[in-house]
């Protein structure tokens, strides 16, 4: 006998509630704020937004379906099963935080603070739900499959995300390393960086444009769905022993950046949680290329 699905609605714990905690009381928040020229009211307006599409949402899921929350810090311990919808109410971030430890499973994006979100992952508002949660398991349903990133260290440490992964020094020291890309004819360039960002389609409206822009890259960055990624080095420090010579690119599917670590210890995180990084140690090789998994974002 199959099992019923289960609606899994991921949150996140809210600023008021962060603020709750640090100070204890509402009236103590209010006077922290106000001692700094800032309101507390815009503050729980947002929290109560939050919960209300968190209910309305709970009260969508049809009665013969299981359900459970898990809030954004206690993703890495949650085990989501095969007959899962993930219903993300919150921000974009969100589903991206999500994204790395499902399996194929059904997303839901619900915005739940219209017009503060740019909704490119969070599409639908609350009162979606009622129809969309049936729909997600039905036979047809249409979902956007979104390309994601991992990175394979040489002992088989995996990190998987969806916008980004970032290799480089956890402080502000200098990455030391060797790049290489796969099936290339260049040589392997040693180099001295402050970081290797690698991301996705998706994540080239983020932390990748940005660098693209800056730079005034001439790369054309893939779309969401395209099976390719494009890798920016940042601030590459030209010397005798290190060069400047690769610092933008696109992976096709089946090509890899290879980087060989040259310093005492760098972190490869994925989608901004440096929480949940690898640690890379001098001579470590760290491959990074197009993951197998791709998120299914429900229209």
């Amino acid at each position: 006998m199959s099992l019923a699905p289960r609606a899994v609605l991921v949150h996140r714990t809210t600023e008021y509630e962060e603020l709750l905690a640090r100070h204890g009381t509402h009236g103590q928040a209010a006077f922290f704020l106000a001692a700094r020229g800032r309101s507390v009211d815009a503050v729980r307006e947002r929290h109560e937004r939050a919960h209300r599409a968190l209910a309305t949402v709970a009260g969508a899921v049809p009665l013969t379906w299981r359900q459970t929350r898990v809030e954004r810090a206690d993703l890495d311990r949650f085990l989501f099963g095969p007959e899962d919808v993930v219903v993300v109410v919150g921000q974009d971030g969100l589903v991206a935080n999500a994204a790395k430890y499902l399996t194929g499973q059904p997303v839901v994006g619900i915005d739940a603070d219209p017009g503060r979100n740019p909704g490119v992952l969070v599409r639908h508002r609350p009162d979606r739900a009622r129809r969309l949660l049936p729909y997600a398991v039905a036979a047809g349903a249409t979902v956007d499959e979104l390309t994601m990133v991992e990175a394979v260290t040489d002992d088989a440490q995996r990190l998987l995300a969806l916008n980004e992964i970032y290799v480089g020094p956890r402080s502000h020291q200098t990455a030391r390393y060797t790049l290489e890309i796969d099936a290339s004819e260049l040589p392997p360039e040693a180099q001295a960086s402050s970081g290797v960002l690698v991301g996705t389609g998706t994540g080239s409206t983020g932390w990748l444009r940005s660098l693209w822009e800056q730079r005034s890259s001439a790369l054309a960055l893939p779309a969401p769905s395209d099976a390719r990624l494009a890798w920016f080095v940042r601030e590459a420090w030209p010397s005798p022993t290190t060069g400047t010579g690769r610092v933008e690119g696109l992976l096709d599917p089946g090509q890899g950046l290879r980087l060989t670590v040259e310093s005492d210890r760098l972190v490869a995180f994925g989608d901004g949680v440096e929480s949940d990084a690898l640690e890379l140690t001098w001579g470590q090789t760290v491959r990074l290329s197009v993951a197998g998994p791709r998120l299914r974002l429900v229209h």
